[in-house]
């Protein structure tokens, strides 16, 4: 078996940050000039008991915080880090912590990179059967905080997993003419790409796993203190694929204009509540 990318060891969670800085030198320039944007798949990224412990720790899980089940993004449940058990929390935040942020540093050129203490939009993902997420680009600004999202990490749970069974991971190029890169959600694999309101991606083939298993992974965004006044902060933004059943997202259009429309603290209170109803 081939070494993990990333040694981080699997009693303490604890990563050397010239263990990690080393670990993406040789990744670096294949990750910085890829196109469509910068993107990496690693296999084998951590440890295997890490992964394998995490997979057995989830087998349970509480209610979500989130579930999504609307023609964009349909049987994706999601849970915060701090309401799942003490290894996977904890593995999240190694995640989070100084010697992996150099390693992304180190990975992408981009400096400054933050993590995120709430995990907005973050944590453990799961897509029950019958499941997808349409290609997107990702919501570019982090409100609570005020910084620029700049990165994804995303880490699959999935045992044996084949291409068949759905769920893989896309990359499109910025006006939907071609898929450029598409990866199953292997065990262990660990796709890496920077995000802006052009970076499209998704995972927009059903989850259709012979005994009912859902599609797991873990999810962590970092962010720059970039962000200004001159930017223009969106939701996600869907787009469909071309020759397919994919559904436009009038929602996130209808709030766009209203948004534009209205001053501000009438948007918040009005915005607001036509969320909860999904309007």
């Amino acid at each position: 078996m081939t070494s993990p990318v990333i040694r981080l060891d699997p009693n303490t969670l604890t990563l050397s940050t010239q263990a990690a800085r080393i670990a993406a030198e040789p990744l670096a320039e294949a990750y910085r000039t890829r196109t469509p944007y910068p993107y990496g798949c690693f296999d084998n990224f951590l440890p295997p008991e890490v992964v394998e412990r995490v997979r057995e720790e989830v087998r349970v899980l509480p209610e979500a915080e989130s579930m999504f089940n609307r023609p964009q993004e349909n049987l994706k449940s999601s849970f915060l880090p701090e309401r799942l058990p003490t290894y996977t929390r904890n593995l999240f935040y190694a995640l989070n912590s100084r010697p992996f942020l150099m390693f992304l540093e180190e990975l992408t050129g981009i400096q400054g990179l933050i993590p995120d203490p709430y995990f907005a939009g973050g944590g453990l993902h799961v897509v029950a059967n019958g499941g997808h997420l349409d290609i997107h680009a990702d919501f570019n600004h982090h409100k609570k905080l005020n910084l620029e999202r700049r990165i994804n990490v995303l880490i699959y749970l999935n045992k044996d997993w084949r291409e068949e069974w759905g769920g893989s991971f896309e990359i499109w190029n910025n006006d939907m003419t071609e898929q450029k890169a598409k990866f199953a959600p292997l065990f262990n694999r660990m796709c890496c790409f920077n995000t802006g309101s052009d970076t499209f991606h998704g995972n927009p083939d059903l989850v259709n796993h012979p005994d009912g298993e859902p599609r797991m992974s873990l999810a962590l965004y970092y962010y720059t203190a970039t962000w200004d006044d001159t930017r223009k902060s969106h939701s996600t933004l869907f787009k469909p694929r071309p020759g397919t059943m994919d559904r436009k997202d009038s929602v996130e259009k209808r709030h766009a204009i209203l948004k534009d429309m209205l001053p501000p603290a009438l948007y918040r209170r009005i915005g607001h509540r036509l969320r909860r109803l999904g309007v």
